[in-house]
């Protein structure tokens, strides 16, 4: 099944260390993928971002000369590009727009922009969290890590955390792109012996910080006809959206990802064992795997043993980890997707998104160009 709309382009912005604007990495990935798709910024007229100020749509749109006639700003945090891509198939498929690209750019790492009280005093946690100090959001993901080893046994839960680490960096080794590309392969116990930044996670278990940004172009299936890419057809997605606070998380160990992987599923008439290949939002090593398990890849507690029998490939760019993590990684999940059902004999992608402290959660399913 398809939606009808596909991607035909999709591309990333310069990475890491950058020296650039947010607004010029923007830039960048647009035309990029523009190019792959065989299209001018003269044909745009959705767009759909979020970052870079008050009114980002807006500012994109003025520094790029553009002049939407469909926007999206939501923000969602790290799954929001999952979203946009739900939002443009529908503004796509109603005639609101023809061509929609999706984009993101941060230059948070040359800036270091990255600190900051993610507390708003006017929210109802600010009272009850903020005067305990926790690192937003590391502290909340470690609370769920907590539990996982709790629920599960500290020693599996802990080595399949590691996992996750070491396989990213193994995928960013192959990758000239990734932020730790040249680094040298990761064991076990360089993670687990690097310093602990909130119990049980260490600075290896937490995403990088980096400058970066990308982008994708989509269209409907028919105007792709015309262009020159190879287009990936948007199969299913879905998003869901829990809560904002630790306090209201409830169950750590179940996430909205379990609702939204299965609207996209069943959207896409397809299951987890149709996916050949995923890439999954890994803000922290946790997140990976309570995503494997509410995605349905595997039952809740056998995330340890999927990733031990080698699962599926995972994170194929780095990941977060390893490759990039611009603030929001979302859109970049996306190119790597794009990229690999472009290259290589897989027929169905899986692109997962999470937001904040496990509160917004997007999935799309990709498949093989035709």
């Amino acid at each position: 099944m398809s939606t009808g709309v596909v991607v035909v382009g999709a591309a990333e912005s310069d990475l890491g260390v950058t020296g650039k604007t947010a607004l010029h990495l923007q830039a960048q990935a647009i035309t990029r993928a523009l190019a792959d798709a065989g299209l001018r910024l003269s044909d745009v007229d959705g767009l759909a971002t979020n970052g870079v100020s008050r009114f980002a749509a807006a500012q994109v749109a003025e520094y790029l000369g553009l002049g939407p006639r469909w926007t999206d700003s939501t923000f969602a945090g790290g799954s929001a590009f999952q979203l946009y891509v739900g939002h443009a198939v529908q503004a796509i498929r109603a005639g609101q727009a023809s061509v929609v690209v999706i984009s993101y750019g941060s230059n948070q790492r040359t800036a270091r922009s990255r600190t900051h009280d993610p507390y708003e005093p006017q929210t109802p946690e600010a009272q009850f969290e903020r005067p305990y100090g926790p690192l937003y959001p590391v502290s909340a993901y470690a609370l769920a890590a907590q539990r996982y080893l709790f629920s599960y046994g500290a020693a599996r839960g802990r080595a399949a955390l590691s996992a996750v680490a070491v396989g990213a960096r193994e995928w960013a080794l192959e990758n000239p792109r990734a932020y730790r590309y040249g680094a040298g392969p990761l064991t076990a116990l360089d993670v687990e012996s690097c310093p602990l930044v909130s119990d049980p996670l260490t600075t290896a278990d937490c995403c990088l910080v980096t400058d970066g940004g990308g982008a994708v172009v989509l269209v409907s299936a028919a105007r792709a006809r015309d262009l020159p890419g190879a287009a990936v057809p948007v199969l299913g997605y879905g998003e869901a959206t829990t809560g904002t606070s630790i306090i209201g998380l409830g169950d750590l160990l179940h996430t909205g990802a379990a609702e939204s992987g299965r609207r996209a599923f069943a959207m896409a008439g397809l299951t987890p064992a149709d996916v050949d290949a995923a890439q999954i939002y890994d803000s922290f090593t946790i997140t990976v795997l309570l995503s494997l398990e509410a995605l349905g890849f595997c039952a809740p507690g056998e995330a340890p043993d999927f990733l031990a029998t080698g699962g599926l490939p995972l994170n194929t760019s780095g990941g977060g980890l390893s490759y990039c993590h611009p603030g929001q990684l979302g859109v970049l999940l996306l190119v790597e997707a794009v990229r690999r059902l472009r290259a290589t004999a897989d027929r169905v992608a899986l692109v997962h998104g999470t937001g904040g402290i496990l509160s917004t959660h997007g999935t799309v399913l990709l498949g093989a160009p035709s």
